[in-house]
């Protein structure tokens, strides 16, 4: 990467080289410090390269064709997962996916209910989509 590029220049260079699709505020840190990361992440935001999904939770964004909006570029649920594993918590299949899975129900999961094992507080969702927290037993 050349030597001169701004804060902006970096994060996007390193969105787009990265597989992930959800980033994290501690991603970032090692560029600079807190305040200019999150004022770099807001600018993205308005230039429709990511997509906020929760507190200090980022997304990769794409256009929409039919609403021409910037979102998401994978599902809520996929990108859920994706977040709760970066923050290092143990994600279960759920009841529902198990019960469809063993055909002991004919009824697709929404994959909107994600297992977990222990607690979650951390608020995932975009637009009206929202995660729904199970605790695992």
């Amino acid at each position: 990467m050349p030597i001169g590029r701004t804060l902006e220049k970096k994060i996007q260079y390193r969105i787009k080289r990265q597989k992930d699709s959800v980033f994290v505020l501690n991603d970032f840190l090692d560029l600079s410090d807190k305040n200019q990361i999150m004022r770099a992440l807001k600018n993205l935001i308005n230039k429709a390269l990511l997509v906020k999904i929760g507190q200090g939770l980022y997304a990769r964004a794409r256009i929409s064709t039919v609403t021409n909006n910037p979102i998401p570029e994978k599902d809520i649920s996929s990108l859920a997962i994706e977040a709760l594993k970066k923050l290092k918590v143990k994600v279960l299949p759920s009841q529902y996916d198990i019960m469809y899975e063993t055909k002991g129900s004919t009824q697709i999961p929404t994959g909107r209910v994600i297992t977990v094992k222990g607690r979650v507080s951390r608020k995932i969702r975009f637009n009206e989509s929202y995660i729904k927290y199970a605790r695992a037993s």
